[in-house]
């Protein structure tokens, strides 16, 4: 995996390139009109702001790294990152801001680590006229390193890459911290609010597959938040006004007249809101009716909003159904949240000048933005463009937010893009203090590679869905007989685990911007990159200490007392293994991609296998089987490993047994 802070830091100097030759090439036209800003230049400023925002992070988070000793995991990389960032500073005082690039190294007969700056610097260098060759800068570098105890030797390869070895006992002290504290997340300088808005389903209809990627995704960055110590407000902005809600309730007066008194017995919403649509299609006076009650809901009288109550309430309990078997948790804030703070956003663009008049709409124009808002459609109404903008407004001034994230499909990229220009260019935040970032992602298929639907076409009902997991996750239990040694409840357990664990795992283990294909047959198949086969990897993990006869009380006991010995190679793969989580968090914080993390737990289960192939934890007498000797040092890394592979499945949202 890349360094972040490396990765950032790289983009944003080739960023800065390109806004200076376009800034040069605009300033050097004689047109006038030349000097706006072009869309590009627009572009370019934006994601540059973006960039030095999370630069800026990942250095302070650098700065509030813990010492060796706290409770805190260390981040070996970011410790890295600061002993050779003192010693590039004291080896080329002349630069001003010197590249800073540490990598985990990828042979390690070559290193664990390797940094890669003296190349950058030669160049820098170079055209300050400074005659210098790269070995001759990694060298002064290695002159400069300040005394640590995490870094064991180093050499200077090729033409000027430093490979870095890292102490065993050090790493041995890291574990042992880890095995004594739990997984605990490093300290943060300033506890942040973030905003996350996800899920978001619209009331009155069902909730569809890319509801689920949007549940699914932002639960997961949610739960990384949370666990990293930030305050997470998780919003589900569902809509719960409009036009349509004119032909739902007009269809309830008609269906259920007594629903005031009486409340109706509405099951299936999905056919009424269709009974409802086909109606409003068909009958022109049902129409002008829905259009009317439009303007009742608006002005809050009392019978329409019990009617818009009741529609609202059944859709709420179809849609937590879905959360409780997800285990996700929101707070609803639906469009109609925003009504009366719409008309105070629609005021101030007034106040400020940039409201235009179009065929009968006001729309706002964003410099660099080649399409505009529309705040106020022709017949008065508003807009998904002004409840965005009221949105925004109000998670920045009143809720305070540092970070705000919208989990939606990419499709909605230009639109949150437009929302996000305008309030920056109304003042109302500053990329280099506030994040507001569209968390987008693909739509998923079908075994076809056509657009995720039932076989009659019909969009597919998320219960269905989540039904239809358990039952192949029982299948597949009882395939492997898992009937037979489990208990009922242990079995039903297991299933549920099974099932909305693999769902959740084949979403988050793609890249979120790729479409994926949705297979439960490759989603429960226990051999890959599956949470099936995670699953039965944690599960063989802990009944390693079963066989052992250890409990985690004997664990703790020996992890005060017996240091970790990493002589072994293998013993020494799967400790660095291990301690690579925090690097791990650190760029998914930084990207957003839980991708990453996925990648991460499946090659430490597959160094796991790598370690309990080649060394023995448990030895067994070959005639009685009986249990001869327990080599405790590794039955620490088991139980090191399985701690860390059960907090990333936390964050991923997913629940794991003690017994599959």
């Amino acid at each position: 995996m890349g360094d972040p802070l490396a990765d950032c830091s790289a983009r944003l100097q080739e960023q800065e390139r390109q806004i200076r030759t376009l800034s040069a090439e605009i300033e050097s036209l004689k047109n006038p009109r030349a000097l706006e800003p072009s869309p590009q230049l627009a572009s370019l400023k934006e994601e540059n702001a973006k960039l030095k925002y999370r630069l800026n992070t990942l250095k302070r988070s650098l700065q509030a790294d813990p010492a060796p000793g706290s409770r805190a995991m260390l981040n070996i990389n970011q410790r890295l990152q600061q002993v050779f960032e003192d010693a590039i500073r004291a080896a080329c005082p002349q630069v001003a801001d010197p590249p800073l690039a540490v990598t985990p190294g990828r042979d390690p007969k070559f290193g664990d680590y390797q940094c890669n700056s003296a190349m950058a610097l030669g160049q820098m260098l170079k055209a300050r006229g400074e005659k210098v060759t790269p070995r001759e800068i990694a060298q002064k570098i290695l002159e400069n390193l300040p005394e640590n105890e995490l870094i064991e030797k180093t050499e200077i390869a090729g033409p000027g890459f430093i490979n870095i070895h890292i102490r065993k006992p050090f790493v041995s002290k890291l574990l042992t911290n880890l095995l004594l504290n739990g997984v605990q997340p490093p300290p943060l300088p300033v506890r942040k609010k973030v905003i996350v808005d996800f899920s978001s389903p619209n009331i009155a209809k069902e909730m569809h597959v890319g509801h689920l990627r949007s549940t699914i995704i932002g639960d997961s960055m949610c739960r990384l938040f949370e666990f990293l110590g930030y305050e997470v407000v998780r919003l589900n902005h569902v809509g719960d006004w409009g036009t349509q809600f004119g032909m739902l309730i007009a269809h309830l007066q008609d269906k259920f007249p007594d629903y005031v008194t009486s409340s109706p017995p509405i099951g299936d919403l999905q056919a009424f809101y269709k009974e409802s649509k086909k109606r409003f299609d068909e009958e022109e006076d049902f129409k002008k009716r829905a259009y009317r009650c439009v303007v009742r809901l608006q002005s809050k009288e009392p019978e329409i909003i019990k009617a818009w109550t009741l529609i609202c309430d059944v859709s709420r309990a179809e849609f937590q159904r879905v959360y409780d078997c997800l285990q996700v948790k929101l707070i609803e804030r639906g469009e109609s949240f925003y009504q009366e703070m719409m008309k105070a956003v629609v005021e101030e663009l007034k106040q400020k000048g940039v409201l235009e008049l179009d065929e009968g709409r006001h729309i706002v124009f964003v410099p660099g933005q080649s399409i505009p808002l529309t705040v106020v459609k022709s017949d008065g109404g508003f807009t998904y463009d002004t409840s965005d903008l009221a949105a925004i407004h109000q998670r920045i001034f009143q809720e305070r937010a540092d970070i705000i994230i919208y989990v939606t499909d990419s499709g909605q990229s230009t639109h949150f893009q437009l929302v996000f220009a305008a309030a920056r260019m109304l003042g109302w935040y500053d990329p280099l203090t506030t994040r507001v970032e569209h968390a987008g992602f693909g739509v998923v298929l079908g075994e076809d590679k056509k657009k995720f639907k039932t076989r009659s076409g019909d969009t597919v009902r998320l219960m269905d869905l989540l039904d239809e997991g358990l039952k192949r996750s029982m299948d597949k239990l009882k395939d492997k007989e898992r009937d037979k040694v489990l208990t009922p409840e242990e079995l039903t357990q297991a299933q549920r685990s099974v099932a909305y664990g693999c769902i959740k795992y084949a979403d988050l283990s793609h890249n979120r911007i790729n479409d994926y294909v949705f297979s439960f047959d490759k989603m429960l198949d226990d051999r890959g990159n599956t949470a099936a086969y995670l699953l039965y990897a944690l599960t063989r993990i802990r009944s390693i200490s079963r066989l052992a006869s250890l409990d985690g009380g004997a664990l703790a006991a020996a992890a005060a007392s017996t240091p970790i010995l990493l002589d072994h190679d293998k013993e020494w793969k799967l400790g660095k293994c291990i301690l690579r989580f925090p690097e791990v968090l650190n760029k998914i914080l930084e990207d957003l991609f839980l991708h990453g993390l996925c990648d991460y737990l499946y090659e430490l289960a597959t160094t796991f296998t790598e370690f309990y192939d080649s060394c023995y934890c448990v030895e067994k007498d070959r005639q009685t089987g009986e249990v001869v000797k327990v080599n405790m040092w590794r039955m620490l890394l088991c139980e090191a490993t399985a701690t860390v592979m059960a907090k990333g499945f936390d964050i991923l949202g997913i629940t794991p047994v003690s017994r599959m």
